[in-house]
């Protein structure tokens, strides 16, 4: 039986509680002694729905004082992610971060040097790198079965504007932008499927087109005003993006948590403050001519991401969804589609596997693959975008990482 090594989360909001605080409870080789999360309702709130009884703090500097931990999550908002790590990393403890590393590069580069000087692991929680179905493409890649890549896409299509759009997600001050909240993640994957080329320029278009005022999706009654969030709302029934709360979610972010410090989960997608895009199309142009484009729409009824990989010796065509990829060599032959199996978990098991690997890293035994250089390089490129976006400009990437 392994020693168990001591771990602690920060932020108990969905991937806090939801993902690591529900696989971490399970395990047999750690011990989660500790929470944290500004919100006291909340963080008792998830204890008690893990079965687990941990110490609770308010804030990290709190924890850092009493606690002598192996590893600490951090899954608070973006904004804090910085500060949350410093202080971990300064207190000893290796890091996990759930992308993205942080709100700019410049925080980003700051929290390599601290890592470097602590001696502590700084791992960020891109869980695409650890999905079956980008692992073959990966592989098949690298073995050469597409030839030489120069140019790839990724269509992202996320069903449910209330994910951004009625969460804190909406706002680019705790996210530095959703081109890196939310496509840190893809770009991350272009970088590594490619083999980190170098980005030479980032060029962006996004807007709020469908998710405002304007297009509420019913019709109004004399003197009744929609809103404030789901849960509230008079047109609920009629909405067919209602997100109403219930069951566990209530624990969470219920009347009782909102009162300890205002905030709701479910304010109305249509009606929120939002200055973050609900659909975007960003481009990469890398060093030796690869080129890249992103496209994400967060109005649809169905999630995907689709790819398109073309290399001098053939095509590959990818569904996450279905688990497929496609190969059509450039010259004929046969066509292959591999049918990936994946494990048990969120993220089409992704998620399980980014946990193991943080612990065997906290353990010592394997490096981690997804580091703090690559969490940068992946902010840097969504603040290029969003650069790009909200000055309608092309960025050049050495306006970033200087």
């Amino acid at each position: 039986m392994k020693k168990k090594i001591k771990l602690a989360i920060v932020g108990t909001g969905s991937r806090g509680f939801g993902c690591f605080g529900q696989l971490l409870s399970k395990r047999d080789d750690v011990d989660l002694v500790a929470l944290c999360d500004t919100n006291p309702v909340r963080v008792r709130a998830a204890a008690e729905l893990l079965n687990i009884s941990p110490r609770f703090y308010g804030s990290i500097d709190e924890m850092a004082k009493k606690e002598t931990l192996d590893g600490v999550i951090i899954t608070t908002p973006d904004c804090e992610h910085y500060a949350c790590a410093m202080k971990a990393l300064k207190t000893g403890w290796n890091v996990l971060i759930d992308k993205p590393l942080a709100t700019n590069a410049k925080d980003g580069k700051a929290l390599i040097r601290q890592a470097k000087k602590s001696g502590k692991s700084l791992m960020i929680g891109f869980n695409l790198r650890h999905s079956e179905v980008l692992k073959r493409l990966k592989k098949l890649i690298d073995d050469g079965v597409l030839g030489r890549v120069f140019i790839a896409e990724n269509r992202e299509f996320y069903g449910g504007g209330r994910t951004y759009m009625s969460r804190w997600n909406r706002s680019f001050a705790k996210t530095g932008g959703l081109w890196i909240h939310k496509a840190s993640h893809d770009f991350d994957i272009f970088n590594w499927l490619l083999g980190f080329p170098k980005p030479l320029r980032v060029s962006s278009f996004a807007a709020v087109n469908v998710l405002d005022k304007d297009h509420l999706p019913f019709k109004l009654e004399r003197n009744i005003k929609p809103g404030p969030d789901c849960n509230h709302c008079h047109y609920q029934k009629k909405c067919k993006d209602s997100y109403v709360l219930s069951g566990d979610a209530l624990k969470l972010w219920g009347d009782e948590a909102v009162a300890a410090d205002g905030y709701v989960k479910n304010v109305c997608m249509y009606l929120s403050d939002k200055d973050n895009h609900d659909n975007g199309l960003a481009m990469v142009e890398y060093e030796g001519g690869i080129k890249v484009s992103l496209f994400e729409t967060f109005i649809c009824n169905t999630s995907d991401r689709i790819y398109t990989i073309a290399g001098d010796k053939a095509v590959a065509e990818v569904s996450l969804t279905n688990r497929t990829i496609t190969v059509t060599p450039r010259w004929g032959g046969d066509v292959v589609t591999y049918h990936v199996e994946i494990p048990e978990g969120g993220h089409g098991g992704a998620d399980p596997s980014l946990v193991d690997t943080f612990c065997r890293i906290v353990r010592g035994e394997e490096q981690s693959t997804s580091t703090a250089e690559h969490g940068l390089l992946a902010t840097a490129l969504g603040q290029a975008a969003e650069m790009s976006r909200r000055q309608h400009r092309m960025v050049e990437m050495s306006e970033v990482l200087s």
